[in-house]
C-alpha cells in the first residue's frame, strides 16, 4: 500500500492548536496514545542508529560485531515501517517473520551466555551503555 500523504516540508503549522494529522488525514491530539507511540518508536530508531554507527566503527577492530550489526540493521528499517504503521492505521507493515528472526538471534546469543545470575548495570563502554539505552527505549515503546 502506498503512503497517501507526502510531506514536502518539515513544518506544516497544522499542529499549532495541539493536534496533529495521521497519515490517513484524521486529526488527533498531540498527546494521543498513537502519537506518543510514534514518538517512542522514533526515539528508539534514532538511538539504534547511534548504536549501529558505533558498532560499525568498532567492527573494524572487532569483526565479531558484524553479526550483531547484521541482526540490528534490519531492525532500524522495521522501526521506520512501524512508525508508518502507527501513522496510518490501515497500513500493515510488520509481520511475524521479523519477530521470529529476532527471537532466533536472541536464542543463539542466550545459549552462548549461559544462565543469568545477576542483573547487569548499564555501562562498561559507551557501546554497551548505548545498547542499554536502546533496550530500555524498546521496552518503553512496547508499553505504548
Amino acid at each position: 500500500m502506498a503512503m497517501g500523504f507526502r510531506l514536502s516540508k518539515i513544518y506544516t503549522r497544522t499542529g499549532d492548536t495541539g493536534e496533529t494529522g495521521l497519515g490517513d488525514g484524521r486529526r488527533v491530539s498531540k498527546d494521543h496514545p498513537r502519537i506518543e507511540a510514534i514518538g517512542e518508536v522514533d526515539t528508539l530508531n534514532s538511538q539504534l542508529g547511534l548504536l549501529l554507527a558505533g558498532l560499525i566503527d568498532e567492527a573494524q577492530r572487532v569483526p565479531a560485531l558484524n553479526e550483531v550489526i547484521e541482526v540490528l540493521a534490519p531492525c532500524q528499517h522495521r522501526l521506520f515501517d512501524l512508525g508508518g504503521e502507527l501513522a496510518m492505521p490501515s497500513y500493515k507493515a510488520l509481520n511475524s517473520t521479523e519477530v521470529e528472526r529476532l527471537e532466533a538471534a536472541i536464542d543463539v546469543w542466550n545459549d552462548e551466555l549461559g544462565p543469568l545470575e545477576n542483573f547487569i548495570l548499564p555501562g562498561g563502554s559507551s557501546l554497551i551503555a548505548q545498547a542499554h539505552i536502546c533496550r530500555s527505549l524498546a521496552r518503553s515503546a512496547e508499553r505504548r
